[in-house]
């Protein structure tokens, strides 16, 4: 049963469905069956883990959600219907609003309630909840540890995004999986963004995100489908799990406010416990995505300086970075990644220039070796999306959009190194909330920087001896020859590496 903990006075609404059959207690909810034996799932494939749902047996757990809501009257209706449209509904749907200045309580409202469904599972009963607690400073932490204050006594959490629709089967392939073995701490569904609704360059950005979410997806999945990030869009823990976190790390809630990437620092200190972070072959969700540059910049220097002051040695503030977690393996690969991208492209076009300025350049058709293999493997990871559509395609095809949102990604890489290198304190949800409220003009500083380094470049270039000029060419070129020639060879494995399967 739910806990009878004590938690803070809020402005609640409980508002009953108007299509809701209230003949059932909300006690119903929590009814428990005596569990099934548990099933090794850890090394699982597509085909092996469907065989765990055919076998899965009629036994059913006690799932509590919640959804942190932040300004979320667009969104919140679809995520609260599409949660009450699945196959398993949650035994309780608690909306926590926060901080908000919009409808998203009044549109949460209307489905507040008990709610009778069925579903091809059978008759489930379920209640929808709405809390607004007001102005909250842990902002979106502090709404899930509320949250959680309300569902412990629950087998499991399930965390929504205010944004995130899940398709209709997600929570049951979560419970399937999480309930079959109990190494699981948290288990995380697959990742998209649907585009449809969008034109122009918010389907540029959209669409680049998508490919984006599709790599990490993909990169977990074919690492034993260890999720290294349980992110909050659409995520299932074992309230265990979350209470062993707690007592080992001596948190009185299962989120830390001093994180910038609370998912993140959860997901290590689960796997620290002992437990297993999966990604769901089959659960799928679709998130809310950035649809301006400045909202994407704001979001993504966000996480990327939060996986730094997880990664980097020592303790900075309350956070002790793990450089060594295995958690964090992918996120030094990523990081190590763009630095690579940005040599090669800052090297190439600094020494094109520079040999074309003293007629020294000698075009090479090897040069398009690189380009064609990126062109192939973006494509590749464009056809292993579930739902991808012509505009995945020609995002991959094209070259150009894909090389556009390179740059705008190695962009956001550089913000968040210089931010966390300056040792400047920054709070980055706030600025993330005013970005997306389309304020702050930060996002244009890496542009204004590289113009300024090539204007120096230029006059610094010039004061040097043709002697130096061609010195420096010979020395550049086949540096950056060799660095290309093993980036390439990466892809080449990436491209012909198996993928049994997997579809994100």
């Amino acid at each position: 049963m739910p806990s009878d903990h004590t938690v803070p006075q809020t402005n609640e609404v409980f508002r009953m469905s108007p299509t809701a059959t209230p003949t059932r207690t909300a006690s119903r909810a929590v009814e428990r069956f005596e569990e099934p034996a548990p099933v090794d799932t850890s090394h699982a494939f597509p085909d092996d883990f469907q065989a765990v749902l055919d076998v899965a047996s009629t036994a059913r757990s006690t799932i509590g959600c919640i959804i942190p809501a932040y300004n979320e009257e667009e969104s919140i209706e679809d995520v609260i219907l599409a949660l009450l449209a699945q196959t398993r509904v949650p035994d309780v749907i608690h909306v926590v609003v926060n901080n908000t200045s919009d409808a998203t309580v009044k549109i949460a409202s209307r489905h507040a309630g008990p709610h009778e469904i069925v579903t091809e599972l059978g008759e489930q009963f379920t209640e929808v909840f709405v809390h607004d607690i007001g102005k909250n400073p842990d902002k979106k932490v502090g709404a899930l540890n509320y949250g959680f204050t309300l569902v412990e006594g629950y087998d499991y959490l399930l965390g929504v995004d205010g944004d995130t629709v899940a398709d209709a089967k997600a929570v049951e392939y979560l419970e399937t999986e999480i309930m079959n073995d109990t190494r699981i701490g948290g288990i995380s569904a697959i990742y998209s963004i649907d585009d449809k609704p969008f034109k122009g360059i918010a389907s540029f950005l959209i669409t680049g995100q998508r490919s984006q979410f599709a790599a990490f997806n993909l990169q977990n999945l074919l690492r034993g489908r260890n999720m290294a990030v349980l992110g909050g869009q659409f995520s299932i823990f074992s309230t265990q799990a979350l209470r062993d976190v707690m007592r080992e790390n001596h948190q009185s809630t299962p989120w830390v406010k001093d994180s910038e990437v609370e998912d993140s620092l959860l997901s290590l200190q689960i796997k620290s416990a002992g437990y297993l972070t999966k990604i769901s072959p089959f659960a799928r969700a679709d998130v809310g995505g950035m649809t301006t540059l400045r909202a994407l910049d704001a979001q993504q220097v966000k996480w990327t300086y939060g996986a730094i002051e997880l990664m980097w040695p020592g303790q900075r503030g309350d956070t002790k970075g793990q450089p060594f977690h295995p958690n964090l393996r992918l996120r030094w690969l990523e990081n190590f990644g763009m630095l690579t991208n940005l040599f090669v492209r800052v090297a190439f076009l600094t020494l094109l220039a520079a040999s074309l300025s003293i007629n020294a350049f000698i075009f090479s058709p090897l040069w398009l070796v690189p380009i064609a293999m990126a062109v192939a493997l973006n494509l590749r990871m464009a056809l292993t999306m579930k739902n991808r559509d012509h505009k995945d395609v020609l995002f991959a095809l094209l070259i150009l959009p894909a090389e556009t949102y390179m740059w705008i990604r190695i962009a956001h890489f550089l913000r968040a190194w210089t931010r966390f290198l300056s040792r400047k304190k920054v709070d980055n949800w706030a600025m993330q909330a005013k970005a997306e409220r389309g304020a702050g003009l930060g996002h244009w500083t890496p542009l204004i920087i590289g113009v300024a380094v090539v204007v120096a470049l230029v006059v610094i270039w010039n004061l040097l001896s043709t002697t130096v000029q061609s010195t420096i060419l010979w020395i550049g070129w086949p540096i950056v020859g060799v660095v290309t020639v093993l980036q390439t060879l990466l892809m080449f494995s990436k491209l012909v590496r198996r993928q049994h399967g997997f579809k994100v």
